[in-house]
């Protein structure tokens, strides 16, 4: 690492950079003293983050004891079975107290956390926004509804880390949009939840706060990159949270915990206030989206967002209200759907979950119609990794100048700073043995020019309108298909990140997309697992395989797919699928 840089992550306090360099020159001496300084200054900010942490965590238990000891009688298992739909009228009739139902999430957020490491700062001003609710005479949708909000959202006072050590220290001085309109709406956002550094992973995983265990199976992962949600909210310790998106990062630990999601399309919900470790990326459309038990809920959610508060404090957010008459409707579906991509073979029980759901469908008066994504190599490869990457993934290795690679990530970051011409050359090297890890290669080459970054754009538009085309010729309303799963074991999200196939399809497209639990893994789906060979039997099928073993009652779920701007018929479609599994799944 140059020198100058190394200076970028050294406190002034530490010493005068004039003064060591003509201390010790610029000898490999020099370097290495450079080095040394610099982790530990790297260390002793991530001591101080996780040390506010405790510290936060603290001041939430002492919140929770007191009014424990002043309300003895407290319905809190009662409080935290209820359904949100049910919880907000229950709330809004005066049946239930505001500070019930706070400091009853408040306390099994902890009692989580403490079992899987998925909180990471407690919103103090929670308790402030509890009694502003108490005196103002409008209730809104959201009525005294804990939310626990994903890191990078910007929440005033405290810190969007990103798992980085770059954006510590660094407290917001407003809130996000989303949370603005959140607390407008009569929500109490009342903590951050964990994410993988640098949010380009599906684990959850970083060197500041850790790694989040999946709350069903801690030897598995919560998913990600909104990680720290799946798990809290699985874990029982919170009822919405909210999450954001850009290769599957909602619906991934959706999948994995066995909870809803939902992907809006990219700027249905406001992103004003977020924090990004990859600016400016105009390839692949990130947004953000709620997560929650049951499709109601998410619902109930995007009914609030979608309100004059946002469409005010973001002009730039069409101001389309929710149609509640799409989402209420009994109207037959005419449903696409597949069962593999034909760039990852589906583990058996995601097949399984598709081919289940299709049948309960059909048999609900619902037309089945088959469908087959267009060119999906070349969307995953070309248009999904080359535009998420179009600068040959430079901005993304600079966001590690003054941090440490997390171990979970490692495997990603040290392909992504191989040297361009270094990838070219291992690209034509692997081609004739691992076209697909050879195309990925050449890919995370980025576009080269802005020539070529113009006809990449012109490439996703080009391909919205075929797959759009197709989807006309055929007649449909929506899309059922797979989703990855079940839960992966530690370690392998950062080792297959094109794995993300599934649910980035959706990102490029930018469509709305949710994912929905419908069944569990069987052991006849383990024993099969067992001939799980993969369309390449490549490295990463192998990997695949191995990363879904041992799953045996953890959830599966389907993904549901719509058209841009049809959030409403997306969840009605979603709601449908709950409705008719219902009776085929476990509780989880």
């Amino acid at each position: 690492m140059p020198q100058e840089r190394l200076w970028q992550v050294l406190d002034p306090s530490w010493a005068d950079p004039r003064t060591l360099s003509a201390l010790v020159g610029t000898s490999a001496a020099a370097i290495m003293l450079l080095k040394w300084l610099g982790q530990r200054r790297i260390q002793q900010k991530m001591e101080e983050a996780r040390k506010m942490r405790d510290l936060a965590l603290e001041q939430m238990e002492k919140a929770v004891c007191k009014f424990k000891k002043e309300n003895p009688g407290a319905q809190t298992v009662h409080i935290l079975s209820l359904p949100m739909v049910e919880l907000v009228e229950k709330l809004k009739e005066g049946s239930l107290s505001l500070e019930s139902v706070l400091y009853s999430y408040m306390d099994k957020a902890l009692e989580v956390t403490q079992e899987v490491n998925c909180v990471i700062d407690f919103i103090h001003g929670c308790e402030d926004q509890l009694q502003k609710l108490k005196k103002q005479k409008e209730k809104g949708l959201l009525y005294g509804i804990p939310v626990s909000i994903k890191d990078h959202i910007n929440c005033k006072g405290h810190i969007s880390s990103a798992g980085m050590v770059k954006f510590l220290g660094q407290a917001k001085e407003e809130d996000s949009v989303v949370v603005q309109v959140l607390k407008s709406q009569g929500a109490i956002p009342f903590v951050k939840t964990n994410i993988p550094q640098t949010m380009i992973n599906y684990d959850c995983s970083n060197l500041i706060f850790g790694q989040t265990l999946n709350p069903l199976n801690h030897k598995k992962s919560p998913g990600g990159s909104s990680g720290g949600e799946g798990a809290l909210i699985a874990g029982g310790g919170s009822i919405l949270g909210i999450g954001s998106d850009i290769a599957g990062s909602i619906r991934l630990p959706s999948s994995f915990c066995g909870l809803c999601g939902l992907k809006p399309t990219g700027n249905r919900i406001s992103k004003l206030g977020v924090v990004s470790a990859i600016t400016g990326m105009k390839s692949v459309t990130g947004m953000l989206g709620p997560m929650a038990r049951d499709v109601d809920s998410l619902a109930l959610c995007m009914k609030a967002l979608l309100c004059e508060e946002m469409f005010r404090l973001d002009p730039v957010v069409p101001p389309i209200p929710f149609n509640e008459e799409v989402y209420s409707s009994s109207k037959p579906l005419r449903i696409g759907y597949y069962e593999g991509d034909g760039y990852f073979q589906p583990s058996p029980s995601m097949r399984r979950a598709v081919q289940q759901t299709r049948k309960l469908l059909q048999e609900a008066g619902h037309t089945l119609v088959p469908f087959a994504p267009p060119k999906i190599d070349y969307v995953v490869d070309e248009l999904f990794t080359r535009g998420l990457f179009s600068d040959g993934t430079a901005h993304l290795v600079d966001c590690f100048t003054g941090d440490i690679v997390d171990p979970n990530l490692k495997s990603q970051f040290n392909t992504y700073r191989l040297p361009v011409l270094v990838k070219r050359i291992l690209a034509i090297i692997l081609k004739p043995i691992y076209p697909r890890i050879a195309r990925d290669l050449n890919a995370l080459c980025g576009v080269g020019s802005a020539k070529n970054l113009w006809n990449q754009h012109a490439a996703v538009a080009a391909y919205c309108t075929e797959f759009i085309a197709k989807w006309r010729k055929l007649g449909l309303d929506v899309i059922l298909c797979p989703v990855l799963g079940p839960a992966f074991n530690h370690g392998y999200a950062g080792k297959l990140f094109a794995a993300t196939s599934y649910t980035n399809l959706y990102n490029v497209l930018n469509f709305p997309a949710g994912v929905v639990p419908v069944s569990t893994v069987t052991r006849a789906d383990e024993e099969e697992l067992k001939h799980y060979r993969g369309h390449y039997r490549d490295p990463w099928d192998k990997r695949l395989k191995e990363a879904v073993e041992g799953a045996v009652g953890l959830p599966v779920a389907v993904q549901c797919v719509a058209l841009p701007w049809q959030e409403e018929l997306c969840l009605r479609f979603m709601k449908e699928v709950e409705t008719l599994t219902h009776g085929t799944r476990r509780n989880v």
